[in-house]
């Protein structure tokens, strides 16, 4: 992570409380991309996997719990019963918790490859 990129994730509460709820719970291979400019949806995406469907909907219930006691409410929340893919709406910051074939299936990453990497926490091979 270039060191622009890690002051933008200090500076950004919300940003920065996100990334340590999804680490508290183990969330797997981080990606956090900056979409100002690009998308009229969001400034910033958040895409994780979890290693089960149990593992998705615990890492996404415990982040909308966490973020609510830090006062912070999301817009939507899409698919979390389910576990397959749990999408949390921040509103300027939504984040994508996936099973893996799910992510691997649509590649928000690859959608989004001409964003700005704030931080990718991918294993290399």
């Amino acid at each position: 992570m270039s060191e622009n990129h890690a002051r933008a994730l200090q500076g950004n509460k919300k940003l920065s409380l996100i990334k340590g709820f999804l680490e508290d719970k183990k969330a797997e291979e981080l990606v956090i991309l900056n979409l100002r400019g690009i998308s009229s949806v969001t400034d910033t995406l958040v895409v994780a996997s979890g290693h089960s469907d149990r593992h998705v909907q615990a890492v996404s219930e415990y982040l909308v719990q966490e973020m609510k006691h830090q006062g912070y409410q999301p817009l939507g929340c899409e698919g979390l019963k389910d576990g397959r893919w749990g999408l949390i709406d921040y509103g300027d910051v939504i984040v994508h918790v996936f099973y893996q074939d799910i992510r691997a299936h649509y590649d928000l990453e690859g959608v989004w490859r001409d964003a700005p990497v704030i931080l990718d926490e991918r294993s290399k091979g």
